[in-house]
């Protein structure tokens, strides 16, 4: 199989979010990946609160090796240091993280960086007037991952969709059986978690999840 360039691949489709347990087993990490990246999975996150720096930097560097040979698109959470030494194709900021203009800065011009919007539209407004690549809204239903994040609804999300001029990411709790209509009312990305990962298989999954995009 013929893989695209990494850049060519477009901010749309499943994106994929490393799980706690997956993060936890090494050898389970990069088979996991590869398996989700088989399915369809068109940008990965590598989300990893529990390792040191030296095992993080091990883990992005594999990451993205193999995300690359899939023409899909890695991106760190929360750590513009690790993703630029790396050489991540992004990273993806929450509010308590480091700040756009930041990882603007330290990632360069092409760099691919996501900003959590919760469900707050003034947040994604000045997220995209201050040169994000993308936004992301949600919960949008029962999150294991974050369960006490705020509700956001298809009304925002159709707001957005008309208001903000950037691809849309939504989180929280998607299932393929549940995330149909927020697809279909604009969002150009599917973000999982759990329903990836912690899937009994997971490129099964991700392929049931891409198969909303078309």
């Amino acid at each position: 199989m013929k893989h695209l360039p990494p850049l060519s691949a477009p901010l749309r489709g499943l994106y994929a979010i490393t799980s706690e347990a997956i993060c936890r087993s090494p050898d389970r990490l990069v088979a996991a990946a590869a398996e989700a990246l088989a399915g369809g999975a068109r940008l990965l996150q590598y989300r990893d609160k529990w390792h040191d720096a030296a095992t993080r930097e091990r883990n992005a560097h594999a990451l993205r090796g193999l995300c690359h040979e899939f023409g899909a698109l890695f991106i760190v959470n929360d750590d513009p240091a690790l993703a630029e030494a790396v050489d991540a194709d992004g990273v993806h900021v929450g509010a308590a993280d480091a700040p756009l203009a930041e990882a603007r800065r330290r990632l360069g011009p092409r760099a691919i960086i996501g900003v959590s919007c919760s469900n707050s539209l003034e947040r994604a407004r000045a997220a995209a007037a201050a040169g994000a690549s993308y936004v992301a809204f949600g919960r949008f239903f029962e999150s294991g991952t974050k369960p006490d994040a705020p509700q956001a609804d298809l009304a925002l999300l159709r707001r957005a969709r008309a208001e903000i001029p950037l691809p849309i990411c939504v989180i929280g709790g998607l299932l393929p059986s549940n995330a149909g209509p927020l697809v279909q009312a604009g969002a150009d990305m599917a973000a999982a978690v759990e329903g990836v990962f912690g899937a009994p298989d997971i490129e099964t999954a991700a392929r049931e999840y891409s198969r909303l995009f078309g």
